[in-house]
């Protein structure tokens, strides 16, 4: 089923509908806004919105008889609560039907737009995901293309361990497609009609990962408003996938620990201890066995994720599987911008092929992208920018210093050209391909700040 971008927010409390479509709206998505969950359901639109704010209290339908309702009529839709009146047994209630979260009122206005954010990323995730399905050739299987003896090993050993519940810690470097792996894992195991919950622990600050893990209670530190469900416990009976494992405070990792031995954990301020059924997939680009003797990493919890580990070979390491690659992209970028898929010649993909990917397959899928809007004619263009990028480099790999300064200058050039939007459909973090957590994580890393912010100091 297609669904639109916007956002449908049903409450019958005007005042508190009003503050949510104006907090959406500022963040850059379109907003509709329903009164009652009836009007909502006279949408003459068939096309499901990319997200649903509810409020549970309603006259006439509730919010929970309304999620229950869209359930069996098969309408696929994110669902976040927001309610006055909520309780843990009804928030358990609607998690356990679907819900993506569940927010008492007065809630944290940055933790409803992080839920929104994520919502849409993981429906835009599963949308490209069904594209990528109707355009890709034979030689792929869940979005991984290429038939080199790599990949196709990798292949074996992912179908391998998806049909246990052994826990797997995926080793490669940035732009592999670790959660390519991590999600072929989950819909190939027996878990894959439950929850799949992705957490990046890099993006997420130290003192916010336990919460955001573990969840928390009303009042259980400055700034709790209202009780949160943690990640471990949306996925369960599903799969979570703890990506940038390595980036992981030492502090929490005793905690992470406990809860991969024992499958159970507390709430930040409650004393009740929490059981869950959970599948723990994690991934790093970093030499975890290294960290450990450097002790910058807990051993014990190293050999717990590494139960059975998986290396994903870089693009250099399979060149053969190159054009094929480029031919995918290509098909897939023409399709989406409504374009005829460009022909490339023996010259192009000779450099393409050539080129060392420092960045691997994001970096191709980018290189593409951009050339396929540049092309004006049946021929994939590779412009004078993206020459200067695969010309030079072309024996080998940049240095890491070369390669960040190139990045941040490309951040920054988006940056400026959006005024320094971030989040929302025409921001930064969309242009760029990436989440907005994702970005803010990146500009911290590479030291870019607003020019405002900057001249505050």
């Amino acid at each position: 089923m297609s669904f639109s971008s916007s956002i449908c927010v049903v409450d019958d409390d005007i005042a508190s509908r009003e503050a949510i479509v104006g907090l959406i709206r500022a963040a850059g998505w379109n907003a509709e806004a329903f009164e009652s969950a009836q009007h909502y359901l006279s949408r003459r639109t068939s096309r499901a919105p990319g997200c649903l704010i509810l409020d549970v209290d309603m006259p006439e339908l509730s919010g929970l008889a309304l999620q229950q309702q869209l359930a069996e009529a098969q309408v696929d839709v994110p669902i976040i609560f927001v309610t006055g009146h909520g309780n843990i047994r009804m928030s358990v209630q609607a998690i356990k039907a679907g819900a993506v979260e569940f927010f008492t009122k007065p809630f944290d206005p940055d933790a409803l737009l992080h839920a929104v954010e994520h919502v849409l990323a993981e429906r835009e995730g599963r949308a490209a995901a069904q594209r990528r399905s109707e355009t890709t050739p034979p030689a792929s299987a869940h979005g991984m293309v290429g038939r080199s003896a790599r990949l196709q090993d990798m292949l074996r050993r992912i179908a391998t361990v998806a049909t246990t519940d052994s826990t797997v810690l995926i080793q490669g470097e940035t732009g592999t497609g670790k959660e390519l792996i991590a999600r072929a894992i989950h819909e190939q195991s027996g878990r894959r009609k439950g929850p799949f919950v992705k957490v990046n622990c890099a993006a997420i600050p130290a003192n916010l990962l336990e919460s955001e893990l573990m969840g928390h209670e009303r009042g259980a530190f400055t700034g709790a408003l209202t009780r949160r469900i943690g990640r471990f416990e949306q996925a369960h009976e599903g799969t979570i996938f703890l990506d940038e494992i390595g980036e992981m405070a030492l502090e929490l990792q005793p905690k992470l620990l406990r809860l991969l031995q024992e499958r159970e954990f507390e709430r930040l301020g409650s004393p009740t201890t929490v059981r869950c059924d959970v599948r723990v997939v994690a991934a790093t680009n970093r030499d975890l066995k290294a960290m450990t003797a450097a002790r910058t990493f807990r051993e014990d919890l190293y050999y717990r994720l590494s139960v059975f580990p998986l290396a994903v070979p870089s693009l250099r390491e399979r060149k053969e599987d190159v054009p094929q690659l480029v031919s995918h992209f290509a098909r897939q970028f023409a399709a989406r911008m409504g374009k005829d898929a460009p022909h490339v010649d023996a010259a192009t993909m000779e450099r393409l092929v050539r080129y060392e990917w420092p960045g691997n397959v994001r970096e191709l899928q980018n290189v593409i992208e951009r050339a396929v809007i540049l092309s004006e004619g049946p021929e994939l263009s590779i412009e004078h920018d993206l020459g200067d990028e695969l010309g030079p480099s072309a024996g080998g790999a940049p240095r890491s210093d070369e390669l960040a300064e190139h990045t941040r200058a490309h951040i920054l050039k988006v940056l400026e050209s959006v005024d320094w939007v971030i989040a929302g459909p025409s921001g930064a973090a969309a242009r760029l391909g990436m989440k907005r957590s994702t970005l803010l994580f990146r500009m911290r890393k590479l030291g870019i700040e607003r020019p405002s912010a900057r001249r505050s100091h």
